[in-house]
């Protein structure tokens, strides 16, 4: 769900520098009146994150097939909202778009008082990829599966703390949604990143976390923790056998995701020229691999599938932020 900034450092490096090894074909759309110029990719947050190699790795296959530079602009701040409308102002001319991101959905019903509405005004292009948590607990945790975690938890109403990435972030959304599906009482650990969170969470110092499923799949190999469930919709192979949340509670889905978005009125020509070469990226072999290392899933729908999903999202998050009272900090 950073909006699925789940990278460290090590593994962003080694997949942006396998982005120039994209294949190379110009041919495809240089006879289009568009793009005449180079394009701006604006992001919501800064260089070296996952929203960042997302819009990169588009980037880099969409200035090989169009033959004009497709910049990254990192504009970070206010939950993503600076990059957002930014886009929403910019000229419906296909020249700028936006690396949405769930934050995006969520911002929608946090902010009260926005200048613009992310469903409204940002056209949708197409999806990039999705992908979960990781729900974990410490190995001395009496509970080995979600249904016994459950149990636990009800038999101890409020004395069992999860740790978060801070409020309204993903590992706190997945947390409360959790919390309102299962009917559990849960003490609320706001942390300054996942770093930290994760830091008490090996420490033994917190009941639960809900952990971005890359990085605690390393812990939970090397025994320094225990998962119980991902958050996904469906079993991940990065941690084959695991079962979903969804398998104890039925409808639980929890997972960040990315995609591309345009100011409304962008041309419908344009989109569907991005949404098809975008897809094409998507299925690519050398994107495919790096997005299998991360263990997300590609996503690659139409722009009405994508509108959508989000719009799924935007109504999902918003039930979860009522029920929670989360409040912008």
């Amino acid at each position: 769900m950073t909006n699925v900034k789940f990278l460290n450092r090590r593994q962003f490096l080694h997949l942006a520098a396998g982005a120039a090894a994209l294949p190379f074909s110009p041919h495809v759309a240089k006879a289009q009146a568009y793009p005449s110029r180079p394009v701006r990719i604006i992001v919501g947050y800064p260089a070296g994150g996952s929203a960042d190699l997302h819009a990169r790795l588009v980037g880099q296959w969409l200035t090989q097939r169009l033959g004009q530079q497709f910049v990254v602009e990192n504009r970070p701040g206010a939950s993503g909202n600076i990059a957002t409308e930014a886009v929403v102002r910019s000229q419906p001319d296909g020249y700028t778009l936006l690396l949405a991101a769930t934050a995006d959905a969520v911002n929608a019903s946090l902010y009260a008082n926005m200048s613009f509405n992310f469903v409204r005004d940002i056209a949708p292009v197409v999806g990039i990829v999705r992908g979960g948590t990781a729900m974990v607990v410490h190995p001395s945790f009496p509970s080995r599966t979600v249904a016994e975690f459950i149990n636990y938890a009800k038999a101890n109403p409020g004395r069992i703390t999860v740790a978060t990435a801070g409020n309204g972030s993903p590992s706190h959304l997945a947390g409360e949604l959790f919390k309102m599906m299962a009917g559990v009482d849960l003490l609320h650990v706001p942390y300054r990143g996942d770093a930290p969170a994760l830091t008490d969470a090996i420490a033994g110092q917190v009941g639960v976390m809900f952990s971005p499923l890359t990085v605690a799949a390393e812990h939970v190999k090397a025994g320094k923790l225990r998962a119980l469930a991902v958050t996904t919709e469906a079993r991940s192979e990065i941690l084959p056998g695991l079962p979903t949340v969804a398998e104890t509670i039925p409808g639980y889905e929890a997972s960040g995701w990315a995609g591309v978005g345009a100011p409304k009125q962008t041309p419908p020509e344009i989109i569907a020229l991005l949404n098809r070469e975008i897809k094409a990226a998507l299925q690519s072999p050398a994107i495919k691999a790096k997005y299998a290392e991360l263990g997300v899933v590609i996503l690659g729908d139409t722009p009405e599938g994508f509108a959508k999903f989000v719009s799924g999202e935007t109504e999902k998050w918003a039930k979860v932020l009522r029920f929670a009272g989360i409040k912008p900090e």
